[in-house]
C-alpha cells in the first residue's frame, strides 16, 4: 500500500526512489512490525489478563509448569499476526501473488489456531479443536495454496521440486506434487506447534529460519544471483523477503513478552501461523526440502513425539522421559533457559547447514 504510494511519485520525488529497493524495504519490515508489537503489547495483554484468557496448562506435562504458569494469557499469536499483516501491507508489493498466497495461508492457520485456544479456554482443557478436523482443514488450506502458487508459476517450474547440494536438478513430482508440499506446509506448522513448551523456545528458531528463508528467497527472487548459485529462479519471489522480515521483527518483540518467565504465551494462534508461513515460503521458493534442514529443530521434536508413540504402543515402554524432546531434558534436571538457549544454538547451525547448500554444489 505505503509502497505503491511512494514509488508512484518518484517522478516528482527522487528521492523516493529509495523504496524500489527490496534491501531498503526489508529493514523497514522489521522495524515496523518490531514498533507494532511494542505498541500494542503491553495493553493487549494486560487486556487478556483482565479477560481471563489463560491458557489451561497441559495435565500431562511437567508437574512444574502447572504451578509455575497458570494463569499466564496465551493467544499472544494475534501479536504476531497484526504486525507482521501491517507491516507486509505497508511494504510489500501488494500487487504480487505469491504475497497475497503467502499471507492467506498465515491468516487462515491463525484463524484455525485461534479457534483451537477458544475451545481449550471455553472447556478449560489442554484438549482444543478435533485433531482429524483441524488436520482436514489445514491441508485443505494448503492444497489451494499449493495448486494455484503452481498454477501461477512458470511452466518450467510447475510440480517440480530442488534437490539441495547440487546444481539446479529439479524432480518433477507431477501429481504428487501438491500432496507432497501440502504435506511440508501443514508438518511445518504442527511441529512448530509442538516445540512451543518452553517459555521462548519455539519463537528463536521460528525468528532463525525466516531469517534464513529471507536470504533463500532473495537469491530466487534475483535472476542474477540465483543463475550464479545454480539455484531455480523464481519470478516475484523476492517479495517474500519482506513477509520474512516482518516475521523476524514480530517475532523479535514477541520474545520481549515471551522470555521466561513468559508475560504471555503464543498458543496455537500463533504456533499454526508461524508455521504455516514458514512451511508456505519454503514451497514458494522451491526449497522444501531444505526446510527439513533449516528448520530441524522442528522436525527433531516432532520425530521424538512419533517414536514416543510408537515405541509406547508396540512395546509398553518409552524411549524419552516425556514428549516433545524440550520436556525430556527437563525431567533429566535442565533448566528451562538451559534447554531454550541450546536449543537456539542448534537452530543456528542447522540453519548455516541449510544456506550452505547455496553455495555447496
Amino acid at each position: 500500500m505505503l509502497f505503491s504510494l511512494l514509488t508512484s511519485l518518484v517522478d516528482q520525488y527522487s528521492f523516493l526512489n529509495v523504496f524500489k529497493y527490496l534491501t531498503f524495504r526489508t529493514g523497514l519490515s522489521v522495524v515496523t512490525s518490531l514498533v507494532v508489537v511494542f505498541i500494542i503489547g503491553g495493553p493487549l495483554i494486560k487486556l487478556f489478563s483482565e479477560k481471563m484468557i489463560t491458557g489451561p496448562i497441559r495435565q500431562d506435562g511437567p508437574i512444574d509448569h502447572i504451578i509455575k504458569k497458570a494463569g499466564t494469557p496465551t493467544m499472544g499469536g494475534t501479536l504476531i499476526l497484526f504486525s507482521l499483516f501491517i507491516s507486509v501491507i505497508l511494504w510489500g508489493n501488494l500487487q504480487n501473488i505469491i504475497v497475497w498466497l503467502v499471507i492467506f495461508v498465515t491468516l487462515a492457520f491463525g484463524l484455525i489456531g485461534a479457534f483451537d485456544d477458544y475451545k481449550k479456554l471455553k472447556t478449560n482443557s489442554s484438549d482444543g479443536f478435533n485433531g482429524k478436523v483441524r488436520l482436514v482443514l489445514e491441508f485443505l488450506i494448503s492444497i489451494i495454496f499449493v495448486y494455484y502458487f503452481n498454477q501461477f508459476s512458470p511452466d518450467s517450474l510447475k510440480n517440480l521440486i530442488s534437490i539441495p547440494y547440487t546444481k539446479n536438478i529439479t524432480v518433477d513430482l507431477n501429481y504428487l506434487y501438491i500432496p507432497f508440499c501440502s504435506f511440508v506446509i501443514v508438518g511445518t506448522a504442527n511441529s512448530v506447534n509442538l516445540t512451543d513448551g518452553l517459555d521462548g523456545l519455539a519463537i528463536g528458531p521460528v525468528m532463525i529460519t525466516a531469517l534464513a528463508f529471507a536470504i533463500i528467497a532473495y537469491f530466487t527472487g534475483n535472476f542474477i544471483f540465483s543463475d550464479y548459485l545454480k539455484i531455480s529462479f523464481i519470478p516475484g519471489s523476492g517479495e517474500l523477503v519482506i513477509i520474512c522480515a516482518a516475521l523476524v521483527g514480530s517475532g523479535l518483540g514477541f520474545l520481549w513478552y515471551n522470555a521466561p518467565p513468559a508475560m504471555v504465551f503464543m498458543g496455537d494462534t500463533g504456533s499454526l501461523a508461524v508455521g504455516g508461513t514458514i512451511g508456505a515460503v519454503a514451497v514458494a521458493t522451491k526449497h522444501e526440502i531444505i526446510l527439513a534442514i533449516v528448520g530441524g529443530l522442528f522436525v527433531l521434536e516432532t520425530i521424538s513425539v512419533i517414536m514416543q508413540v510408537f515405541s509406547y504402543k508396540l512395546t509398553g515402554k518409552r524411549i524419552f522421559k516425556m514428549a516433545p524432546l524440550h520436556h525430556h531434558f527437563e525431567q533429566k534436571g535442565w533448566s528451562e533457559s538451559t534447554i531454550v538457549i541450546r536449543f537456539w544454538i542448534i537452530s543456528v547451525v542447522l540453519a548455516l547447514l541449510g544456506l550452505a547448500s547455496l553455495k555447496l554444489r
